[in-house]
């Protein structure tokens, strides 16, 4: 499956910003998603994870309770919603996708063997 993310920009702490990846190739419903992140000189972490119905999600802790993963399987799409942004939710963003049985959820990058290009989120604060 191939992943293009999108929605990324400049946004002032506080606001909000809602990401997109779109998914082209493979059976989307046969996948977990997940958003990663990596700011400069940091390692890739993650942030965000949806089952394959979209049942089903998991959230770092840094994000829990401002950040919402959802999916519509009929467009092929992820999205994350980001609200009360903070200057260190700046980052590139990656989407990523994980052929997955029944719910399973991965929450680890190396689990994931399909990767959109990144998109950047600067928050001014």
């Amino acid at each position: 499956v191939q992943l293009q993310a999108s929605g990324g920009g400049l946004v002032q702490a506080g606001g909000s910003l809602r990401l997109s990846c779109a998914a082209s190739g493979g059976t989307f419903t046969f996948y977990a998603l997940g958003w990663f992140r990596q700011a400069p000189g940091k390692a890739r972490e993650f942030v965000a994870v949806v089952s394959r119905g979209g049942n089903t999600q998991y959230y770092a802790d840094s994000v829990r309770s401002r950040f919402a993963i959802s999916r519509d399987n009929t467009k092929k799409t992820v999205y994350l919603q980001m609200d009360a942004l903070k200057a260190e939710d700046s980052a590139v963003y990656y989407c990523a996708a994980r052929r997955v049985i029944l719910t399973h959820t991965p929450t680890s990058a190396d689990e994931y063997d399909n990767w959109g290009q990144g998109t950047q989120v600067t928050v001014s604060s």
